[in-house]
């Protein structure tokens, strides 16, 4: 079965031709990071209009490259939610309207669980079950996963989401946009022990976070600072420290908590070196991750997350459902 996949959520056009026999076939990804530049953020309008003109054209090289045409493709996976609602609308509509001028199902994935499902995609992905950590700019969450659509939420974020974080710290130290990997290199140049900033929520019980205190306190560092190019490195190793030392508390808590001992972790902050080099020290515990391109936002977790639940709705004889939702919590979810 080949599936077509289109992610839209926010400002990446991800699309990929995932082969439940074969694998990924093909996938693009076309980022927005110069269009939003300029304004420090995400513009939805903008991501909006962007994901009009680049949908089609991507969708023409992925079939190009993959050597097949739309009369191959058995089912379309699109981005149906979370995320900015205009640009969802932009996937599902494309989405939907290929798939009933083809004739064949269109799939509504949410995007949270394309996300936890990407490490599958790897040569050696974990097995169910596991506990997944979701660290990414509109979410941080810890989940027990006992199989695709089983999922039990532990923990989130009461406030800011630990990339949201990452981006509005580098942005207070004037780093630029996307500024989660730009204070992460920057860290890389700080002094160990200059600064020893709070680890939120972990002097108390229970799994979520909160890492809107941090950022607080890593901007009244800042002011306090001399401001040098070398307190800025500081102050960045000290900020990525802590948010780094705070997830893995909850990790091993909630790996305590439910018996497992696979943790998967993914979404765009699963890039950061640091938190990957802090989760591999853990003992017993094995860690898995989704390549670098695939930490981001992209079409290939969209396509795959779509094979899968498409088999089981054959499987079932359920007919597939057509939405845009820009809140969906994962929990939400049940299997297909």
């Amino acid at each position: 079965m080949l599936v077509l996949g289109i992610e839209s959520s926010c400002d990446e056009t991800g699309i990929a031709l995932y082969d439940t026999e074969q694998g990924l076939l093909a996938h693009a990804l076309y980022s927005q990071v110069e269009l939003h530049g300029e304004y420090g953020g995400v513009v939805p309008e903008l991501a909006s209009r962007d994901h009009i003109r680049k949908t089609l054209p991507l969708i023409e090289e992925v079939l190009v490259e993959a050597g097949l045409t739309q009369q191959d493709i058995d089912a379309i996976a699109y981005t149906a939610g979370p995320g900015l609602v205009g640009a969802l609308l932009v996937g599902a509509a494309i989405g939907r309207s290929m798939a009933w001028a083809l004739d064949i199902p269109a799939l509504p994935i949410n995007h949270m669980e394309g996300h936890l499902l990407s490490p599958l995609l790897e040569d050696t992905p974990p097995s169910f079950p596991f506990v997944s950590l979701l660290v990414s700019g509109g979410h941080t969450l810890l989940v027990d996963v006992k199989g695709v659509g089983e999922y039990v939420l532990l923990g989130e974020s009461i406030d800011d989401a630990v990339g949201e974080a990452f981006d509005k710290t580098a942005k207070m130290l004037g780093l630029g946009y996307p500024g989660g990997p730009i204070l992460a290199a920057l860290a890389e140049k700080g002094i160990e022990g200059k600064y020893t900033f709070p680890r939120p929520m972990t002097n108390r019980p229970g799994l979520d976070f909160s890492f809107s205190g941090l950022k607080t306190f890593t901007m009244n560092t800042w002011l306090d600072s001399t401001q040098t190019e070398q307190d800025k490195a500081n102050i960045a190793l000290a900020f990525q420290t802590a948010a780094v030392e705070t997830l893995t508390i909850k990790c091993k808590r909630a790996l305590k908590e439910t018996g497992q001992r696979t943790l998967v972790v993914a979404g765009g902050v699963s890039a950061n070196l640091a938190l990957r080099a802090r989760l591999d020290g853990l003992p017993d515990i094995t860690v898995h991750y989704p390549r670098q391109a695939f930490c981001s936002d992209n079409g290939a977790m969209i396509a795959f997350a779509g094979a899968m639940r498409q088999r089981a709705l054959v499987k079932n004889n359920k007919p597939p459902t057509f939405s845009a939702r820009p809140r969906w919590p994962l929990d939400e979810l049940s299997p297909p």
